[in-house]
């Protein structure tokens, strides 16, 4: 099976329409599919879902879609450093389903997982609980949290072989795992696409069976959200 795809926009070809959901890697400016999203901000597709922790910086990666006015919900951890993302939740023109980040993380796993739902205490006695079956173990109340399945996991991930096994490197592992699994197609980009066999089976942190489709989206620049340098000491 052909997994290489020459762009962005051939290996979403197909998959994309309207109120559709969609599960993306990335945490702020770490691990996120950039050439994906570019690709879907070009498509048109509008009233989309979009699970992924956060919605990164003002027109940068998720931050365009919701520029352009794309994204009418999101279901993520919190609004964070984007100042758009912040006006259109406080002025009522995007859903927002605010998730605790290791919620959002097991939601995605245990839909890649098969598992319909599972119970946690992270939430319980928050705005987080509100509408969600509690139930008591051990003495501990705990809430109902429902596995998350997308239509589509765009993810960003450091080297794959041409048959799709996946590496990422260092914290871009974050939210692109689980994020990954949870999909009914998976696409994949990478920094760089080596032959089968080159990389250490032991290392492989995504199984090719995960991937569906798969393109090189080098070069990239690494972007960096807060740039903190300490002040020069006087001579």
């Amino acid at each position: 099976m052909q997994k290489i795809y020459p762009d962005a926009t051939s290996a979403l070809d197909g998959l994309l329409f309207d109120g559709m959901l969609i599960a993306a890697g990335g945490f702020g400016l770490c691990g996120i599919p950039e050439r994906l999203i570019d690709a879907i901000v070009a498509s048109g597709v509008k009233d989309l879902t979009v699970a992924s922790n956060n919605c990164g910086i003002d027109n940068v990666a998720l931050g365009k879609l919701l520029r352009t006015k794309q994204i009418s919900k999101m279901i993520s951890s919190y609004v964070g450093e984007n100042k758009e993302f912040e006006r259109q939740f406080l002025a009522g023109e995007v859903e927002v389903e605010f998730n605790p980040q290791g919620t959002l993380a097991e939601r995605m796993r245990a839909g890649g997982a098969g598992i319909a739902g599972f119970y946690t205490k992270t939430g319980v006695g928050t705005q987080v609980a509100e509408g969600k079956e509690h139930k008591e173990f051990d003495g501990e109340t705990y809430i109902l949290e429902r596995g998350l399945r997308a239509d589509v996991s765009i993810i960003k991930g450091w080297k794959a072989d041409e048959s799709g096994n996946l590496m990422f490197r260092k914290t871009t592992r974050n939210f692109n795992l689980p994020a990954a699994t949870c999909g009914k197609v998976c696409v994949a980009e990478v920094e760089e696409i080596v032959p089968v066999g080159s990389l250490d089976a032991d290392c492989i942190h995504l199984p090719s069976i995960f991937v569906n489709r798969l393109i090189d989206g080098s070069p990239y620049d690494k972007m960096i959200e807060f740039r903190t340098v300490r002040e020069r000491e006087a001579a």
